[in-house]
């Protein structure tokens, strides 16, 4: 159900869209662990080694599909917030558009090149042929990530977090289901894997359609809103291509880790796979945080109230560092007996040494990816593709560097510190962009009591005003 983020109580509006948003990523991350612990228990802990060998690979390809649809719902979540349906149908026809052609080209270029692509990463000889069965598999099923992601960006544009949630809990149930089915049942090995994934996203992405055209009539598209121009591709184009290349330079960098950590050994790959496991799950709230406040800043954005952007911000921040400080403290003690899930109590001592360090050297500074996600995804919200380009360009040097001239002289502790360098390397152009913004802005708006935004223009601000 459609949830208008322009009025109501603002803390609340941000905890109960945070929430379902929150839970959702649970699941989505739950049946990724499940795919790497049934793969590790029935095929072997050199495929669950290849999995996590392909990881930041998967980020690198299925991270930018999954950033452009979510920048094109920003658009969306901007038109809704200001009224505008039938801007807002256009901007659904753009989005198809885009997110078909992106599909078809990045299908193409994955199957095509898969083996190149595992031998520039230098993927160890042993898991190199179960990481190609996986990877063949994955890459053919890019259009039903796309697609899915595209309709739930657009559910959650317009305030509904919960429906994508319902689908999600779906998709990893069966995607457990057939987990067992395809790799047990079928002997399938590694590739059953992969294709329980795909499966699973094809019926959530059916679902998905289904639910839309018979209970969203504001997100169905008509045969008038197929009549588009130049600027509405620039205008998504110029929105969706960034955020959709910052997560892949971002994903670059985690390749870089990657092939340093291929060169380390088996050893280092299982115990960073591991570990990444846990911590991926540990900053789930962060990254909801921060996609919250991407639908928040659109919608008030496209109903010029900028005061509540700003307290939202405020608020969203001072919850998520709480949160940071928390799970920050629980893992750096805890974060090694958890991770034996994945690689077995019985591990060697060098394996748990490993866990405990990528801990230690982690969760240490999550309060500031805390501030990190939350920045970024308000200025994206904004309009504002710049300043979240410069940042991820800033992760991508970060990690670069680590791989170079940290992790060969330090080895694993050099692969470790790359993630609080890129983090810091994001951080400052972040708020910099940040606080310049808001100054910016700030003189168009009411006193923060009234939570309103004043203007007589019957437009948005220019986006190059926020840049």
């Amino acid at each position: 159900m459609k949830k208008d983020m322009t009025e109501g109580n603002p803390v609340k509006l941000i905890i109960g869209f945070m929430i379902p948003l929150l839970i959702g990523n649970l699941f989505q991350q739950f049946y990724n662990m499940a795919d790497a612990f049934i793969v590790s228990r029935t095929v072997g802990v050199t495929a669950f080694s290849a999995i996590g060998s392909t990881l930041s690979l998967q980020f690198l390809i299925l991270g930018l599909a999954i950033g452009i649809t979510a920048g094109l719902a920003v658009i969306t979540a901007q038109r809704f917030g200001r009224k505008d349906e039938a801007g807002l149908r256009r901007n659904l026809a753009t989005s198809l558009i885009i997110s078909v052609v992106v599909a078809a080209v990045l299908t193409l270029v994955t199957t095509t090149f898969t083996e190149e692509i595992l031998t520039l990463m230098r993927t160890p000889e042993e898991t190199y042929a179960y990481a190609y069965d996986y990877l063949n598999v994955l890459f053919r099923g890019i259009g039903a990530v796309i697609l899915f992601n595209y309709l739930a960006n657009l559910l959650r544009a317009i305030g509904d977090s919960k429906t994508p949630l319902y689908f999600l809990i779906i998709t990893s149930l069966l995607n457990i289901v057939l987990d067992y089915v395809f790799i047990l049942g079928f002997d399938m090995g590694i590739q059953g894997a992969a294709l329980a994934t795909v499966t699973s996203q094809i019926t959530s992405s059916v679902l998905c359609l289904l639910y839309i055209w018979k209970k969203v009539p504001i997100l169905r598209i008509y045969k008038e809103d197929w009549t588009l121009s130049v600027a509405e591709f620039k205008e998504h184009l110029r929105i969706g291509l960034p955020y959709g290349f910052q997560y892949s330079i971002i994903a670059i960098g985690s390749v870089a880790i990657t092939v340093t950590l291929n060169q380390l050994g088996s050893t280092a790959v299982a115990s960073y796979t591991a570990a990444q496991k846990i911590d991926a799950l540990a900053v789930l709230p962060l990254q909801s945080f921060g996609v919250t406040m991407s639908t928040y800043a659109a919608q008030n954005y496209g109903a010029r109230k900028l005061n509540r952007v700003w307290y939202g911000v405020n608020q969203a921040v001072k919850m998520s560092i709480a949160y940071s400080i928390l799970v920050g403290i629980l893992l750096v003690f805890f974060g090694r007996n958890l991770a034996t899930l994945f690689v077995g109590a019985d591990a060697p001592a060098e394996v748990l040494r490993m866990i405990q360090l990528y801990f230690l050297t982690n969760a240490s500074f999550y309060s500031l990816l805390a501030v990190l996600f939350i920045y970024r995804h308000t200025l994206q919200g904004l309009g504002n593709s710049l300043a979240p380009t410069v940042a991820g360009i800033g992760e991508l040097l970060a990690r670069i560097g680590a791989a170079a001239f940290l992790s060969i002289p330090l080895g694993f502790f050099g692969a470790t510190v790359s993630n609080p360098l890129a983090w810091l390397a994001a951080f400052i152009p972040l708020v910099l962009a940040y606080r310049s913004t808001k100054r910016s802005l700030s003189g168009r708006a009411t006193g923060l009591h009234d939570l309103e935004f004043e203007t007589n223009e019957e437009e948005p601000l220019a986006v190059s005003e926020l840049e």
